[in-house]
């Protein structure tokens, strides 16, 4: 099977800088932007189970679906201040690459702005009508960020790896983690690393500061399960570490 991060016929990657490798941005964004694709391909499948009148499933499916809402929009705000910006001035043969990459993250953040309300009445009301609007957005949402995740990592982050430090790599990474609870990052890194290969889920634990890597394996890796099995009875859950 090829991997999903192969450019397409057609497409062209950003020139790359010379000089050497400052960060794994590459690396770093395939590991993100697998539990994204995972999360949207889910989405509409998780809407259509809820049932009419189902008042408690239609509550948790909606809350864990405007996380993952919350936390899309949270990932590209942070490429928009803290990548995007830096790449434009240190590589400017980019400019157009850049220029469609945050037209993208626009679309998505229209398409994000268009179905909150609709969800947040759904979960209002578990209406059917409601909940097979939203399911067909979120499978419009899907098909963008089919394109979108995949284009952004072959054809921009190599370019980014020869212009941002780590430093500057890490603070993107942790925009916008304090507007969210802390059992929320825990039950999401177990997803991140559930969704990437072995080998990958690895390098990326090791990666992570060790408060957060033994928060994860006192409480994380339970609330992933539990979180998982609610939202997916019956199904096997995936492995993590």
């Amino acid at each position: 099977m090829s991997d999903f991060f192969t450019m397409r016929s057609g497409e062209s990657a950003a020139p790359v800088p010379d000089g050497p490798v400052t960060c794994q941005a590459t690396a770093a964004m395939r590991r993100v932007h697998r539990v994204f694709l995972w999360a949207y391909g889910e989405a509409p499948g998780l809407v259509r189970s809820v049932d009419r009148g189902d008042v408690e499933r239609v509550a948790y499916v909606g809350e864990v679906l405007g996380t993952f809402d919350k936390l899309l929009h949270v990932h590209h705000e942070g490429e928009d201040l803290f990548m995007y910006p830096r790449l434009a001035e240190r590589a400017p043969a980019c400019a157009m690459h850049i220029a469609q990459m945050l037209e993208q993250h626009a679309q998505v953040r229209a398409m994000l702005d268009a179905l909150t309300p609709i969800r947040t009445a759904w979960m209002a009301s578990a209406d059917t009508t409601l909940r097979d609007e939203l399911a067909e957005r979120y499978e419009a949402l899907s098909a963008v960020l089919l394109v979108h995740l995949r284009r952004e990592v072959t054809e921009v982050t190599p370019a980014v790896d020869r212009v941002l430090t780590e430093k500057e790599l890490s603070a993107m990474a942790g925009h916008g983690v304090d507007a969210f609870e802390t059992k929320v990052v825990l039950a999401y890194l177990g997803m991140i690393l559930a969704t990437n290969p072995p080998g990958e889920r690895e390098q990326f634990f090791k990666d992570i500061p060790f408060p957060v890597r033994a928060a994860y394996r006192l409480v994380g890796k339970g609330l992933y399960r539990k979180q998982y099995a609610t939202l997916f009875p019956g199904r096997e859950i995936p492995a993590t570490l």
